[in-house]
């Protein structure tokens, strides 16, 4: 959640660097009256589309996330219960904050009902004037328009044309837009700047139409003649604002910008296109795999021989089957497929899907493309349908491949002594934890300066094909920690390596530990 709020607020300043510097000071009104209100909700909405095609362009290496090692549990669980108190109390933070802004909303809307009420009205065929005694105000709220009696009996008619373009083209719903914004995210400051913009420009908008009926110097002069009060409500249009005086003038006198400058707007291109790319790619250096909830199986492979729809047995576990396909072959109707969207699989199973794609795709030569896609099998199982689009298909000879994902090795690493163990994987993990505990100097910790807390190493290390450790690197809080993490994972013992097709390969590992700093 934090770093959805910190992705809204970074394409805001952005949307908002856009309109200050390029987009302002142009007339085009009405374009950036759709630019103010769209761009905030655009906020919202793009940090949550994660496209694959984009993601894919970044190359990832997955690698298989080993247990994390606690070298001090009992107070990294005191901790963790603090952390939870600590998540609690935020969270009673945030709605106390909507329950005041609201309250602060509904007093505001309570005065402006307490005006309608308390002052004489006057109902026009489109609008409502509400005449204001001993208060010399011009202010607009949907179809009211406030104006002080004394500006009537002047027939000061221009200032009510102004207050009547802002009703037609409700622009009070854009302020309200805001004011319901502010109440949910009240603690972005961005919101506020926002809608100062758009109270700006629906002067402007008001200005422009008001002068195409009027003299514009006579217009000026009513502007700085007169001295109005300011109502302190956010979401009402104000003829008389002082800090926006001069800068309604500057508008009235500029000349309408020519069309060709409307092109500015094409500057929002590359601005989504970078926006989509930061949120669609991941912001770890390291892509981790996490357990699935999703029991792996021995994979079954669905293809055409002769002719016939038969299944054949692979020879590792994984999240998915296979049915390969060749250029136009049809699916069977008897395997009973259903549509399977990616973004509802699982850490595990999407990067097992990733590393089978990158896979494949790597293993064919030019002159042929694979289609890949997701279905669920009538027995409940997940399946890749690969679809080679083809007419001479070269493949590269598996017993070439020395690093092999881990999606799709047949025989995972063996720790010495795990040999005939039931489930040598978690005896991997199990054994390696105690090998750190074991060898970990966490007393190194104590004299480095770092913050109370808790703290972590990673290491990212691979078991060659040898059953030789290599350290391929490591980040810790301190220098000093990850040398001593370096140390240790050197220490483990020679493996019994992965195999895959057979023969002997590199499989890469990410080990993190976690310690409790006082």
């Amino acid at each position: 959640m934090i770093n959805y709020i910190i992705q809204i607020l970074l394409f805001q300043v952005l949307f908002l660097a856009v309109y200050d510097f390029i987009l302002q000071k142009e007339t085009f009104f009405k374009w950036n009256r759709v630019y103010l209100l769209v761009t905030p909700i655009l906020s919202l909405i793009i940090p949550l589309l994660k496209f694959d095609s984009i993601k894919n362009t970044v190359p990832n290496e997955y690698i298989v996330l080993l247990p994390e090692i606690m070298l001090n549990p009992q107070t990294i669980i005191e901790q963790s219960e603090t952390t939870v108190e600590t998540f609690n109390t935020i969270n009673w933070m945030f709605y106390m904050g909507v329950a005041v802004f609201l309250l602060l909303f509904l007093v505001k809307l309570f005065k402006i009902v307490k005006v309608i009420r308390s002052n004489k009205i006057v109902k026009k065929e489109k609008y409502s004037l509400v005449l204001l005694v001993d208060k010399q105000s011009a202010f607009s709220f949907f179809n009211y328009i406030f104006i002080d009696q004394k500006l009537t009996e002047k027939k000061e008619l221009q200032i009510i044309q102004h207050e009547l373009v802002h009703s037609k083209q409700y622009h009070t719903l854009d302020l309200l837009f805001f004011e319901v914004f502010k109440i949910v995210m009240w603690f972005n400051p961005l919101l506020y700047v926002y809608q100062k913009r758009v109270a700006e420009l629906h002067e402007y908008i008001s200005d422009a139409e008001v002068v195409k009926a009027t003299d514009k110097s006579s217009y000026f002069n009513k502007l700085l003649s007169e001295t109005f009060s300011v109502e302190n409500i956010s979401f009402v249009n104000q003829f008389y604002k002082h800090s926006f005086i001069k800068k309604r003038i500057i508008m009235i006198t500029k000349n309408k910008s020519e069309k060709m400058k409307q092109l500015k707007y094409l500057v929002l291109i590359p601005v989504l296109a970078s926006m989509l790319l930061y949120s669609s790619c991941e912001t770890n250096d390291l892509k981790t795999v996490e357990e699935s909830v999703v029991k792996k199986e021995l994979v079954t492979i669905y293809f055409y021989d002769e002719g016939k729809f038969i299944t054949s047995k692979g020879t590792f576990d994984s999240y998915f089957d296979k049915i390969l396909l060749y250029n136009d072959q049809k699916i069977s109707s008897e395997l009973k497929l259903k549509d399977l969207v990616y973004k509802n699989l699982s850490i595990d199973e999407k990067a097992e899907y990733n590393e089978i794609k990158n896979t494949y795709n790597s293993k064919f030569l030019k002159g042929g493309t694979i289609e890949f896609s997701l279905s669920k099998l009538g027995n409940g199982r997940n399946v890749i349908v690969q679809r080679m689009i083809i007419d001479k298909v070269a493949i590269k000879d598996y017993d070439n491949l020395e690093d092999v994902p881990f999606a799709i090795i047949d025989v995972v690493p063996t720790y010495p002594g795990c040999e005939g163990s039931d489930n040598s994987k978690d005896c991997l993990n199990k054994s390696i934890q105690k090998h750190v505990v074991e060898n970990f100097n966490s007393d190194i910790s104590k004299n480095l300066g770092l913050e109370p807390g808790i703290q972590k190493i990673y290491v990212q290390f691979k078991i060659l094909k040898t059953g030789d450790i290599e350290i391929l690197g490591a980040r810790a809080p301190h220098k000093d920690l990850e040398v001593e993490a370096r140390r240790v994972v050197n220490l483990l013992p020679k493996m019994i390596p992965g195999e895959h097709n057979g023969k002997s390969v590199n499989v890469t590992y990410m080990l993190p530990i976690s310690f409790h700093i006082e």
